[in-house]
């Protein structure tokens, strides 16, 4: 194939860094890992943002966290057809082949994927209601949540900066029209869970079902 090019050099060396250092030093445990197989409790939906590094923000190690990541960190609604499915497909390993007991749905701020849905919905970015846009049909799914923030008002900043909570909002009520995650929660042996980030200063909040809102991790 004449048109893919070798990696880069620079990532060559920090490949050799990596190598010498955090993998020797753990050598016996990726060497576990490979021989046992994954054993995640938890499987994280986030964003595909670069300034998003969950296992940073958790402090995971290597094995800990089965991650998906997608523009806008979207769950689509239960749909088995002849399409791509990527997100519902690592759902489905997750679930029913891994058994994960935790699934977090993880949001942020300064969302460029969740902005592109506000604009698109609004009317700011025609070009995302093209049919060929694959950004402007995977935000689809967020319209719902575009509907609920735009009905509330405010600035563009506030409706924006609501969305990116919607967004993961709807992504939660996305997971329960699959059968096999719905048939686990109601088992209890399966617990969903929303988040959201501020990548400016750290600050998370998380959604509490009590009071139907998102609150700040203390």
């Amino acid at each position: 194939m004449k048109r893919i090019a070798p990696l880069p050099s620079s990532l060559i060396k920090r490949y050799h860094g990596w190598r010498a250092t955090q993998f020797e030093e753990n050598k016996a445990w990726y060497a576990r890992l490979a021989d046992k197989g994954q054993t995640p409790r938890t499987m994280v939906i986030s964003c595909c943002d670069s300034r998003v590094h969950v296992t940073s923000v958790f402090g995971a190690e290597t094995g800990e966290f089965f991650i998906h990541r997608n523009i806008a960190n979207l769950v689509p609604p239960f749909a088995p057809n002849e399409d791509y499915h990527g997100t519902s497909a690592a759902i489905e390993y997750a679930v029913t082949a891994l058994g994960v007991t935790n699934i977090i749905i993880m949001g942020h701020s300064l969302c460029g994927g969740v902005k592109g849905c506000h604009d698109m919905c609004s009317g700011k970015a025609p070009e995302l209601e093209e049919a060929s846009s694959f950004v402007g049909r995977w935000m689809d799914i967020l319209r719902p949540g575009y509907k609920r923030v735009a009905e509330a008002g405010g600035e563009d900043s506030e409706q924006i900066s609501a969305l990116e909570r919607e967004g993961v909002m709807v992504s939660l009520e996305n997971l329960l029209t699959f059968p096999f995650v719905a048939d686990r929660v109601e088992a209890e042996d399966l617990a969903l869970h929303g988040v959201w980030i501020d990548i400016r200063d750290g600050h998370m909040e998380h959604y509490e079902p009590a009071s139907n809102k998102f609150v700040a991790i203390k």
